[in-house]
């Protein structure tokens, strides 16, 4: 719980009562490998802080096909696209590709949270726009670097991931068949 905390505390300022009240609701959860945090087109019914593990954010492509859109390893805030509306469904899925643990919060009691906290609204709203933020200068590159050039950078953006995910999962990512990332990687040796 304490990174949590302090993860918070990098945003903004909270009193030891809100820190208290906010660890007094938040529970563990634990995800196995190919557990999903949360599914397409299902209401989640968590928020969460992941403190240990590896997840990707895929959706299926017209062709059926798995995409991976990106990444998200530990001390990472998890809100169902930044949107805690029930009616609001996700558009992609968030699949545990390690065991993974979180400190999570049911949506109702995040929301009581975030009603009773004024300054934790102000603290998240930081969070949401650095992930955002993160998410865009990681993916931009993608579109006009070659295939050495994605892997190079995927390898600079997460560099303690690769060794823990399966290359499928990496292909998929950098845009290419799961056979050219292993010439590239053979290429680079």
């Amino acid at each position: 719980m304490k990174a949590f905390i302090d993860f918070l505390l990098q945003f903004g300022n909270l009193n030891q009562q809100q820190m208290d009240l906010i660890m007094s609701k938040s529970i563990n959860i634990e995800l196995k490998k190919g557990d999903f945090f949360w599914q397409a087109g299902k209401s989640s019914k968590y928020v969460g802080f992941i403190t240990d593990g590896i997840l990707r954010v895929f959706y299926d492509n017209d062709k059926g096909e798995e995409v991976t859109n990106y990444f998200v390893d530990e001390n990472h805030w998890l809100s169902d696209w930044d949107n805690l509306d029930k009616s609001v469904t996700p558009i992609a899925n968030l699949q545990a590709i390690t065991h993974c643990y979180f400190i999570g919060f049911l949506k109702k009691d995040w929301n009581e949270l975030l009603q009773s906290i004024f300054e934790l609204n102000d603290i998240i709203q930081k969070v949401i726009i650095k992930h955002k933020s993160k998410k865009l200068e990681r993916r931009s590159p993608l579109i006009s670097e070659d295939t050495t050039e994605r892997y190079l950078s995927f390898l600079e953006q997460y560099p303690n991931i690769v060794n823990r995910i399966p290359l499928s999962f990496v292909a998929s990512y950098l845009g290419m068949k799961q056979q050219s990332l292993s010439r590239v990687r053979k290429n680079i040796r």
